[in-house]
């Protein structure tokens, strides 16, 4: 098994869309990047703390590859908007690979670049490629959010149309 974390806006649409994978055996909703230990959601959302909000994807490259999870990360979310994704604004929804191998690292640093030169979006990227260094897990409420409450706004409006899109765009990666 291998730990993938990435941060690509809001924990709960991206733990939704990487719970949906072939090869992952689990997803946590959590923090990393940041200056304070512990930090919790209220202390993070205020974005005061330097965290953003990821997922740490547990999975088995013998199923997926790394490869393949950089690219639905690149493919769900924008990655040429610093700190924000849609309404969601601060540096806690920034773009980011937190890496644990140096084969992670090089491996998002070409998916970049492959994605710059193909002109895959009209801004730069901005993904940060970072070192994890301690990844925090979320409230206990953060985990199975989109599962858990699919009735509520927020996961009507902007989770359910996500993860569509996800599914339509990488059904060959999806669990049966």
């Amino acid at each position: 098994m291998e730990t993938a974390v990435f941060g690509g806006g809001c924990f709960w649409c991206t733990e939704a869309i990487f719970q949906s994978l072939k090869g992952v055996s689990s997803v946590l909703p959590g923090y990393a990047g940041g200056h304070v230990a512990n930090p919790t959601y209220e202390q993070v959302s205020a974005g005061d703390t330097g965290h953003a909000e990821v997922t740490k994807i547990d999975f088995d490259p013998a199923i997926i590859s790394f490869s393949d999870l950089l690219g639905v990360f690149f493919g769900t979310h924008d990655p040429t908007t610093m700190n924000r994704q849609g309404h969601d604004v601060g540096t806690q929804y920034r773009s980011v690979v937190f890496y644990t191998s140096p084969e992670q690292k090089a491996a998002a640093e070409k998916a970049m670049s492959d994605l710059e030169k193909e002109k895959v979006y009209e801004g730069a990227i901005v993904t940060e490629v970072k070192p994890l260094d301690k990844f925090y897990e979320a409230e206990n409420y953060h985990q199975n959010y989109f599962k858990n409450n699919p009735g509520q706004p927020y996961c009507q409006a902007v989770i359910s149309p996500k993860v569509a899109k996800f599914r339509a765009k990488f059904s060959g990666l999806i669990k049966n």
